[in-house]
């Protein structure tokens, strides 16, 4: 099997794969390394390819997934209410203004 083949996945891994590329995408991440993080995510859920005989029936880690949750609620603890509320304001804000200009 060469190097970067995918045949060993399973069809819900290529899914998960994939939703994880646009994601990556949307947020501004280049093509190939968008592909390359929502692989890496995968391999890190699953223990890789599925398909082949020795790695099934293993569980899958949910900690990838769990991260970001974790990273934000650290950053939101540490700062003061006002602080909070100032970037609650300039979020609603922006969002107001992009939704003007695509509307």
């Amino acid at each position: 099997m060469p190097r970067g083949d995918k045949s060993a996945y399973t069809d819900k891994q290529i899914r998960q794969a994939e939703h994880i590329e646009e994601s990556y995408e949307d947020r501004g991440v280049p093509e190939k390394e968008a592909e390359s993080r929502a692989w890496a995510t995968v391999n890190k859920t699953s223990g890789g390819g599925k398909k082949s005989g020795s790695g099934r029936g293993k569980a899958e880690s949910k900690e990838p997934a769990k991260t970001g949750g974790k990273k934000g609620g650290a950053a939101s603890a540490s700062r003061t209410a006002e602080q909070r509320s100032a970037s609650a304001k300039k979020g609603a804000e922006t969002r107001k203004r992009n939704a003007a200009a695509k509307g």
